[in-house]
Protein backbone atom coordinates (compact mmCIF):
# COMPACT_ATOMS: atom_id res chain seq x y z
CA UNK A 1 0.00 0.00 0.00
CA UNK A 2 1.01 3.51 -0.31
CA UNK A 3 1.37 4.18 3.19
CA UNK A 4 3.74 1.02 3.47
CA UNK A 5 5.88 2.18 1.21
CA UNK A 6 6.51 5.88 2.57
CA UNK A 7 7.28 4.29 5.86
CA UNK A 8 9.90 2.53 3.89
CA UNK A 9 11.23 6.13 2.34
CA UNK A 10 11.05 7.36 6.18
CA UNK A 11 13.32 4.12 7.16
CA UNK A 12 15.31 4.44 4.13
CA UNK A 13 16.26 7.92 5.36
CA UNK A 14 19.73 8.47 6.95
CA UNK A 15 19.91 10.15 9.98
CA UNK A 16 22.02 12.80 7.83
CA UNK A 17 19.39 13.96 5.77
CA UNK A 18 16.93 14.06 8.47
CA UNK A 19 16.15 18.40 9.73
CA UNK A 20 17.03 18.39 13.75
CA UNK A 21 13.79 16.49 15.63
CA UNK A 22 11.62 19.00 17.76
CA UNK A 23 9.87 21.40 14.79
CA UNK A 24 9.34 18.95 12.53
CA UNK A 25 9.16 15.09 12.26
CA UNK A 26 10.51 12.96 9.05
CA UNK A 27 7.48 11.27 7.76
CA UNK A 28 4.99 13.90 8.81
CA UNK A 29 5.75 17.48 8.01
CA UNK A 30 7.87 16.19 5.05
CA UNK A 31 9.24 13.33 3.14
CA UNK A 32 11.85 12.05 1.82
CA UNK A 33 12.32 11.50 -1.64
CA UNK A 34 14.35 8.42 -2.36
CA UNK A 35 16.57 8.04 -4.40
CA UNK A 36 17.07 11.92 -3.92
CA UNK A 37 16.91 13.19 -7.60
CA UNK A 38 18.79 15.79 -9.50
CA UNK A 39 17.96 19.17 -9.94
CA UNK A 40 18.44 22.12 -12.18
CA UNK A 41 20.76 23.81 -9.39
CA UNK A 42 24.01 25.34 -9.62
CA UNK A 43 26.93 24.19 -7.54
CA UNK A 44 25.92 26.14 -3.96
CA UNK A 45 22.42 26.64 -5.31
CA UNK A 46 19.51 24.91 -3.51
CA UNK A 47 16.43 24.20 -5.35
CA UNK A 48 13.15 24.99 -4.40
CA UNK A 49 10.35 23.18 -6.70
CA UNK A 50 6.70 23.87 -6.86
CA UNK A 51 4.69 21.63 -9.26
CA UNK A 52 1.02 23.12 -9.50
CA UNK A 53 -2.05 23.91 -11.49
CA UNK A 54 -3.49 26.79 -12.91
CA UNK A 55 -6.99 25.35 -12.15
CA UNK A 56 -6.20 24.01 -9.02
CA UNK A 57 -7.54 26.40 -5.88
CA UNK A 58 -5.18 24.88 -3.07
CA UNK A 59 -2.65 26.05 -5.21
CA UNK A 60 -4.66 29.56 -5.94
CA UNK A 61 -4.85 30.22 -2.15
CA UNK A 62 -0.84 29.18 -1.54
CA UNK A 63 0.29 31.78 -3.87
CA UNK A 64 0.48 35.19 -2.48
CA UNK A 65 2.29 33.01 0.24
CA UNK A 66 4.84 31.59 -2.66
CA UNK A 67 5.39 35.41 -4.08
CA UNK A 68 5.94 36.86 -0.97
CA UNK A 69 8.54 34.24 -0.31
CA UNK A 70 10.19 34.34 -3.43
CA UNK A 71 10.46 38.07 -2.88
CA UNK A 72 12.43 37.31 0.16
CA UNK A 73 14.06 34.29 -0.23
CA UNK A 74 17.91 33.66 -0.01
CA UNK A 75 19.95 34.70 -2.68
CA UNK A 76 21.39 30.82 -3.23
CA UNK A 77 17.87 29.64 -3.77
CA UNK A 78 17.04 28.82 -7.21
CA UNK A 79 13.17 28.98 -7.08
CA UNK A 80 11.31 26.59 -9.98
CA UNK A 81 7.83 26.45 -10.87
CA UNK A 82 6.79 23.52 -13.12
CA UNK A 83 3.06 22.93 -14.23
CA UNK A 84 1.43 19.29 -13.30
CA UNK A 85 0.83 17.18 -16.68
CA UNK A 86 -1.92 14.38 -15.43
CA UNK A 87 -4.96 15.03 -18.23
CA UNK A 88 -5.72 17.28 -21.56
CA UNK A 89 -6.79 20.40 -19.45
CA UNK A 90 -3.64 20.38 -16.78
CA UNK A 91 -1.32 20.37 -20.66
CA UNK A 92 -3.48 23.19 -21.65
CA UNK A 93 -3.00 24.96 -18.93
CA UNK A 94 0.68 24.01 -18.40
CA UNK A 95 1.15 25.52 -21.98
CA UNK A 96 -0.24 28.79 -20.97
CA UNK A 97 1.86 29.24 -18.24
CA UNK A 98 4.97 28.38 -19.43
CA UNK A 99 4.41 30.88 -22.80
CA UNK A 100 3.87 33.78 -20.28
CA UNK A 101 7.02 32.66 -18.56
CA UNK A 102 8.38 32.12 -22.19
CA UNK A 103 6.80 36.10 -22.84
CA UNK A 104 9.15 37.27 -19.52
CA UNK A 105 5.02 37.92 -18.32
CA UNK A 106 5.30 35.95 -15.20
CA UNK A 107 3.25 38.96 -13.84
CA UNK A 108 0.47 37.66 -15.77
CA UNK A 109 0.64 34.04 -13.94
CA UNK A 110 -0.76 35.64 -11.39
CA UNK A 111 -3.60 37.34 -13.24
CA UNK A 112 -4.50 33.90 -15.12
CA UNK A 113 -5.02 32.01 -11.13
CA UNK A 114 -7.30 35.82 -10.86
CA UNK A 115 -9.46 35.00 -13.76
CA UNK A 116 -9.66 31.11 -13.45
CA UNK A 117 -10.23 31.63 -10.09
CA UNK A 118 -12.09 35.17 -9.44
CA UNK A 119 -13.30 35.67 -12.87
CA UNK A 120 -14.64 32.56 -13.98
CA UNK A 121 -12.91 32.33 -17.40
CA UNK A 122 -11.08 28.98 -17.02
CA UNK A 123 -9.49 29.67 -20.03
CA UNK A 124 -9.86 26.52 -21.56
CA UNK A 125 -12.21 25.11 -23.86
CA UNK A 126 -15.47 23.64 -22.73
CA UNK A 127 -15.15 20.56 -25.55
CA UNK A 128 -11.35 20.05 -24.89
CA UNK A 129 -11.13 22.40 -28.37
CA UNK A 130 -6.99 22.87 -28.56
CA UNK A 131 -7.66 25.47 -31.42
CA UNK A 132 -10.47 27.29 -28.78
CA UNK A 133 -8.10 27.01 -25.83
CA UNK A 134 -5.63 28.46 -27.91
CA UNK A 135 -7.79 31.42 -28.71
CA UNK A 136 -9.05 31.98 -25.46
CA UNK A 137 -5.74 31.88 -23.68
CA UNK A 138 -4.31 34.74 -26.63
CA UNK A 139 -7.30 37.22 -25.87
CA UNK A 140 -6.58 36.76 -21.99
CA UNK A 141 -3.00 37.39 -22.79
CA UNK A 142 -3.47 40.31 -25.46
CA UNK A 143 -6.29 41.68 -23.07
CA UNK A 144 -2.95 41.93 -20.82
CA UNK A 145 -0.87 43.52 -23.14
CA UNK A 146 0.87 40.45 -25.03
CA UNK A 147 1.12 40.93 -28.77
CA UNK A 148 -0.94 38.13 -30.63
CA UNK A 149 2.06 37.54 -32.68
CA UNK A 150 4.85 37.16 -29.61
CA UNK A 151 1.90 34.52 -28.22
CA UNK A 152 1.34 32.59 -31.23
CA UNK A 153 5.20 32.07 -31.76
CA UNK A 154 5.92 31.45 -28.26
CA UNK A 155 2.80 29.14 -27.66
CA UNK A 156 3.82 26.32 -30.24
CA UNK A 157 7.43 27.04 -30.02
CA UNK A 158 10.54 25.06 -28.89
CA UNK A 159 11.13 26.57 -25.81
CA UNK A 160 7.69 25.89 -24.12
CA UNK A 161 7.21 22.28 -26.08
CA UNK A 162 10.95 21.72 -23.78
CA UNK A 163 9.40 23.08 -20.88
CA UNK A 164 6.07 20.76 -21.15
CA UNK A 165 8.46 17.63 -21.81
CA UNK A 166 10.30 18.39 -19.14
CA UNK A 167 7.36 18.82 -16.83
CA UNK A 168 6.54 15.34 -18.03
CA UNK A 169 9.58 13.94 -17.10
CA UNK A 170 9.46 16.04 -13.47
CA UNK A 171 5.56 14.37 -13.61
CA UNK A 172 7.10 10.85 -13.76
CA UNK A 173 10.36 11.54 -11.44
CA UNK A 174 8.43 12.51 -8.43
CA UNK A 175 5.45 10.72 -8.73
CA UNK A 176 3.28 13.64 -8.35
CA UNK A 177 -0.64 12.66 -6.72
CA UNK A 178 -1.00 15.84 -5.85
CA UNK A 179 -0.90 19.90 -5.79
CA UNK A 180 1.19 21.95 -4.85
CA UNK A 181 3.71 20.05 -4.09
CA UNK A 182 7.03 21.40 -2.86
CA UNK A 183 10.10 19.81 -3.57
CA UNK A 184 13.45 20.99 -2.00
CA UNK A 185 16.98 20.40 -3.60
CA UNK A 186 15.47 16.83 -5.25
CA UNK A 187 15.61 15.36 -1.84
CA UNK A 188 12.07 16.47 0.35
CA UNK A 189 8.70 16.88 -0.71
CA UNK A 190 6.23 18.43 1.22
CA UNK A 191 2.66 20.50 0.89
CA UNK A 192 0.42 22.68 2.85
CA UNK A 193 -1.30 19.86 4.42
CA UNK A 194 2.08 18.08 5.91
CA UNK A 195 3.23 21.42 7.13
CA UNK A 196 -0.05 22.38 8.92
CA UNK A 197 -0.68 25.51 6.77
CA UNK A 198 0.48 27.95 4.26
CA UNK A 199 2.22 29.92 6.47
CA UNK A 200 4.27 26.94 8.32
CA UNK A 201 4.97 25.34 5.01
CA UNK A 202 7.16 28.84 4.16
CA UNK A 203 8.78 28.21 7.32
CA UNK A 204 9.31 24.51 6.88
CA UNK A 205 10.97 25.39 2.95
CA UNK A 206 13.13 27.52 4.84
CA UNK A 207 14.42 25.07 7.73
CA UNK A 208 15.24 22.62 4.76
CA UNK A 209 17.20 25.01 2.85
CA UNK A 210 19.20 25.57 5.78
CA UNK A 211 19.71 22.23 6.50
CA UNK A 212 20.81 21.47 2.75
CA UNK A 213 22.98 24.48 2.62
CA UNK A 214 24.97 23.59 5.66
CA UNK A 215 25.61 20.76 4.16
Amino acid sequence: SPGDASLERVAAMPESAQLPAGKWKVGVNYRPVVPAQPTSADPGQVEVLEVLWLGCPHCYELEPYIEAWRKKKPANVKFVQEAVMWGPAHRAHGRLFYTLQALGREDLVVKAFDEIHRRNNILLSPTGNDAQTQSLQQAFAVANGVKEADFKREYSGFAVNTRLQRAEEVMRRYRVESVPLVIVNGKYQTDVGMAGSAEKLVSLIDDLVAAEKSR
